[in-house]
C-alpha cells in the first residue's frame, strides 16, 4: 500500500459516497416525481407524499450521521495533538490555534510538530496551508 501523504489523505468510500448516495439521491427524484403524478389522484396521494417525506428525512439522516462521525473525531483528533503537544513541549497548544488548524496538524512529524504548531498560530495558516507545510507526513489512517 503506497504511504499516506497530501494527496491521498482525503477518506472516500465508493459505497458510502457514490452507491449509497446515489441511491438516495434516484430514489428521492422517483418519489418527487410519484408525488407530482399522484397530484390529481387522491388515492395514491397520501402513499406518494408519504414515500417523499421519508426519503427527504432519509437524505437529511445521510448527512447528519456523517457530520456528527466527523464532529466526534475533531474532538478526540484536539485532545489527542493537544497531549502530544504537551509530552513534546511540556505546555498546551497555543489557544489561537482553531479545530481545523489542529486538525491539519495532525499529519506533521514529532520533528516538526511544535515548530509548525507555533507557525500556523502565529501566521493563521489554514488547515489546507498546514497540510501542505508538512514535510515528514504522519499517517491518520483512522480518519472516519
Amino acid at each position: 500500500m503506497e504511504g499516506q501523504n497530501y494527496a491521498n489523505h482525503r477518506r472516500f468510500v465508493p459505497m458510502f459516497h457514490v452507491v449509497l448516495f446515489g441511491a438516495i439521491m434516484l430514489t428521492l427524484i422517483g418519489s418527487l416525481v410519484n408525488l407530482y403524478k399522484s397530484l390529481g389522484d387522491h388515492q395514491r396521494l397520501y402513499s406518494a407524499s408519504l414515500i417523499a417525506v421519508i426519503m427527504v428525512c432519509l437524505l437529511i439522516l445521510f448527512f447528519f450521521c456523517r457530520i456528527f462521525a466527523l464532529k466526534a473525531q475533531d474532538r478526540a483528533i484536539r485532545a489527542e495533538e493537544n497531549l502530544r503537544h504537551y509530552v513534546l513541549t511540556g505546555r498546551l497548544l497555543d489557544p489561537r490555534l482553531t479545530v481545523r488548524q489542529i486538525i491539519g496538524l495532525r499529519f506533521a512529524s514529532d520533528e516538526e510538530f511544535a515548530a509548525l504548531a507555533q507557525k500556523a498560530a502565529q501566521e493563521g495558516l489554514s488547515e489546507e496551508e498546514i497540510k501542505k507545510s508538512v514535510k515528514n507526513w504522519r499517517a491518520d489512517t483512522y480518519r472516519v
